[in-house]
């Protein structure tokens, strides 16, 4: 459970306000609300309005999950609604990412919720996961554990010291904008992992994008990757969800691709 559900408000409001790197006054004039009147709300001194933490909440870019926190916390229902992504009510949502995963064969492509948990993938994904840890793959499969740890992906990565400080990187800026704890707890066991010799966790090369170089029984795979959301979600599930689209960095990975789909009749 995390440790701020039961936190007032305003103290919720205050972290999150100093996570964000602003100043009391810069928020106030952010949402137009006297710098006063939110030091008392900060302070418990008054109880904001169902209007003005929803205000706040969107000036401090919160996710929809823990805005719904800082509702409950002001004593107001929750706003946004949780589904299971097989509900329903995401239907047309789901037969979107299944689209999208589809039409991006024969180069993989998979969707992850917010702790990188695996919901679903294409049929490019499973030939590249050859070798890898039987434990790895059993359900809930978290993908950044499934990249780094040793008995997944890691030993197959040529540029493993590059990607993976990548993909640390890339979950740092994470926990910070989320401050989610099993994110959190996530980058602390992805950090333990062995490294190559004189990697560095903050050594991010300066390059235009990094590629993940992959060996394979076929030859040497290089793939750019890119992230899609969904623009505009108000419902948490979605709000979380990201799709995760690999590219061939070149034309020999792209020709190898295509003619894997071909001889497993996995050619769009």
């Amino acid at each position: 459970m995390n440790p701020s559900a039961s936190l007032p408000v305003g103290v919720l409001l205050r972290e999150w306000r100093q996570r964000r790197h602003l100043s009391q006054l810069d928020l106030a004039g952010d949402a137009e609300v006297s710098t006063r009147h939110l030091s008392y709300v900060e302070t418990g001194r008054a109880l904001p309005s169902r209007e003005m933490v929803l205000r706040l909440a969107d000036r401090l870019e919160v996710p929809l999950r823990e805005r719904n926190r800082l509702l409950t916390a002001a004593g107001y229902a929750p706003m946004f609604a949780e589904h299971r992504l097989d509900d329903p009510a995401l239907q047309s949502a789901r037969h979107a990412i299944e689209l999208v995963l589809k039409g991006h064969e024969p180069y993989p492509a998979l969707a992850v919720d917010r702790h990188w948990t695996l919901l679903s993938h294409n049929r490019a994904v499973p030939p590249l996961l050859q070798g890898v840890g039987a434990e790895l793959l059993k359900p809930p499969v978290n993908v950044l554990r499934l990249s780094l740890h040793p008995n997944g992906l890691a030993p197959r990565i040529v540029n493993l010291g590059q990607w993976r400080a990548h993909l640390l990187d890339r979950l740092r800026q994470q926990v910070a904008a989320s401050a989610d704890p099993v994110l959190a707890a996530l980058a602390d066991e992805l950090r333990g992992y062995p490294a190559p010799v004189g990697d560095h966790d903050d050594a991010v090369e300066a390059s235009v994008i990094v590629p993940m170089v992959l060996a394979t029984p076929m030859g040497t795979l290089s793939f750019i990757s890119t992230t899609t959301v969904f623009g505009t979600p108000v419902e948490i599930t979605l709000s979380e969800l990201a799709l995760e689209t690999f590219f061939p960095a070149d034309a020999k990975t792209g020709e190898i691709l295509r003619s894997m789909a071909s001889a497993t009749g996995n050619a769009s």
